[in-house]
């Protein structure tokens, strides 16, 4: 039995220890907000945060999170989370909106080291967040959004 902590709550996973991550929350734990893309890390669509860091679930082990804090999109409290979910919402980011639960769990991530990027650090921290819909400039603006404070909703 693997026990952890996700979205505020202690839970725990009797799968292998094997088992990536990503199969545990949304098998097994149901939440659906975390997708597979491609199973290697590759693309960011399983991005989550563990112990505050954006991390891709895929291949990330389910032993590895012994006694450790997972946040999944449905998770995302932050001042930040929120701001950036109306932001993406006020820049109509979404298209397909596949890739953005594992935008917005990354764009968090970024503005929690760095609250008022440049455009560089955002297309550095971004970078392997593939979008198949290429919404990559309203994502940019939606990050720059989110930083300034004028996509927080009451």
């Amino acid at each position: 039995m693997i026990e952890f902590e996700l979205n505020g709550e202690a839970v725990s996973s009797d799968s292998p220890p094997d088992t990536p991550l990503l199969w545990v929350i949304r098998d097994e734990l149901g939440l659906k907000g975390t997708k597979f893309g491609c199973g290697i890390a590759m693309c960011g669509a399983c991005t989550v945060h563990i112990d505050g860091t954006a991390t891709r679930s895929c291949i990330t082990l389910i032993a590895n999170v012994a006694g450790r804090v997972v946040t999944t999109i449905e998770g995302l409290a932050t001042d930040t989370g929120k701001a950036l979910q109306a932001a993406w919402i006020d820049e109509q980011v979404p298209q397909c909106g596949y890739c953005q639960s594992g935008q917005i769990m990354q764009a968090d991530s970024l503005l929690q080291k760095h609250p008022n990027p440049s455009d560089e650090q955002i297309v550095t921290a971004m970078n392997g967040n593939l979008c198949r819909c290429m919404a990559y400039t309203r994502i940019r603006k939606a990050i720059k959004t989110a930083a300034g404070g004028k996509g927080a909703r009451s």
